[in-house]
């Protein structure tokens, strides 16, 4: 699994397709496809090309809540929140292969998610962001220290992305906590240059071991 995550979003500048493209020329090789304000139609469309784009550039696409739509593009996984089809339900329909995320703010959600078969956990906000809305609480670098030191405990063996207003900055001190990556989306597309800020940011993590 990669150490980054790229979660599409749009923007005055970018649609969201435009922003999956920006990540993959940069060298993400991780993209999640999160359209939250999209029709079922406009998702699958989008999916469709996602899928293209992703596979043509060797890397893993995930859909963000639909796992109908996931399946039925040919994406390599899906993302579930907290108030979508649960964990479980989803690897009973798709199979042990596909990637299932889940999202967690609690070392409980995180237990609940493991025993459900899930294939890794978004774990956050680190911080307050603008592309996500009805954030849980702010997890800050306490937070995930806690949370991977529990996992660790509990004999809980679940790859842990940071999530929710990460920047290039914050990598040293998160990977220090103990998580496995992170996922990030303003951060790349506010840059000037988001294709040399994505590769910057991949920098980031090599340099980090």
């Amino acid at each position: 699994m990669t150490r980054l995550q790229f979660i599409t979003h749009q923007t005055e500048r970018h649609s969201y397709l435009d922003s999956l493209r920006l990540a993959l020329e940069g060298g993400c090789r991780w993209v999640q496809l999160r359209m939250k304000q999209a029709s079922g139609r406009e998702l699958f469309e989008a999916a469709l090309e996602a899928v293209r784009l992703c596979h043509e550039a060797g890397a893993t696409l995930v859909i963000d809540d639909r796992l109908d739509i996931a399946l039925a593009a040919g994406a390599d996984g899906v993302h579930l929140g907290q108030r979508d089809l649960p964990v479980g339900k989803a690897r009973e329909l798709a199979g042990e292969t596909f990637i299932i995320g889940g999202t967690a703010n609690t070392v409980e959600q995180v237990r609940e998610h493991w025993r459900a078969g899930a294939s890794y956990v978004g774990v956050g906000p680190f911080r307050f962001t603008t592309t996500k809305q009805g954030l849980a609480p702010v997890l800050g670098l306490e937070g995930y220290t806690s949370i991977v030191q529990r996992m660790r405990e509990e004999g809980i063996r679940l790859p842990v992305v940071a999530i929710g207003g990460i920047g290039r900055q914050d990598i040293p001190e998160l990977m220090r906590t103990g998580v496995d990556g992170i996922a990030l989306s303003g951060s790349v597309l506010r840059a000037d240059d988001p294709r040399e800020e994505m590769r910057l940011t991949l920098k980031a993590l090599e340099d980090y071991g």
